[in-house]
Order: structure tokens, then C-alpha cells, then sequence
């Protein structure tokens, strides 16, 4: 019965480590460093978006009035498809900004 018990606990344990690990790893947000993210020109701020390369940037292009956001409206990061596993910032942009419906 000891070892049923030890083995329940031991799996227990593993079990909450790696949600606990899973949560965090979502939690993450995104750097502007990310390869994928400079691909895109990504900026946390919309308003620090390059003019020069980014000619058709507005400054009221924002993640969380993007298509692809899946935060909600009033979350201050949310997912995007864009950047698995990573948040972007409601207030940030990329190139790959679309209206939302």
C-alpha cells in the first residue's frame, strides 16, 4: 500500500509541476526581440512603430483592435496566433494588423 500511495503522490506532484509550468509558459509575453516578432516589425507600443518601414502604420492600430487578438477588450495582453504560446500587448502592433470585423 506504501508504494501505491508514493507512486499517487510522486504523480500528483509531477502532475501540478507541469501545469503549473504550462500556465506560465502561457503567461509569457512577447519580446520584440523574438525572431518571429522583429519579422513582423512587433512593437509593444503602437506608438514606437518605424514610420519609415512601416509607412500605412496608424497610431490607432493596436493588437487589441486586431483580427487576430484573442484577448479581451479590456485585457492588457492577450494571445495571438501569430506568436504561439507567447502574449502580445493590447496597446502594441505588428505589420500583420488587420481590422477587426
Amino acid at each position: 500500500m506504501a508504494t501505491t500511495r508514493r507512486t499517487f503522490m510522486m504523480t500528483v506532484a509531477a502532475t501540478g509541476a507541469a501545469l503549473t509550468a504550462k500556465l506560465a509558459m502561457a503567461q509569457a509575453k512577447l519580446d520584440e526581440k523574438d525572431p518571429q516578432a522583429a519579422a513582423l516589425g512587433y512593437v509593444a507600443d503602437t506608438t514606437k512603430a518605424d514610420a519609415k518601414k512601416y509607412p500605412k502604420h496608424e497610431a490607432t492600430q493596436l493588437c487589441g483592435n486586431c483580427a487576430l487578438y484573442q484577448g479581451k477588450a479590456d485585457d492588457a495582453a492577450g494571445n495571438c496566433p501569430l506568436f504561439a504560446g507567447k502574449q502580445v500587448y493590447a496597446k502594441g502592433w505588428c505589420s500583420a494588423w488587420a481590422k477587426k470585423a
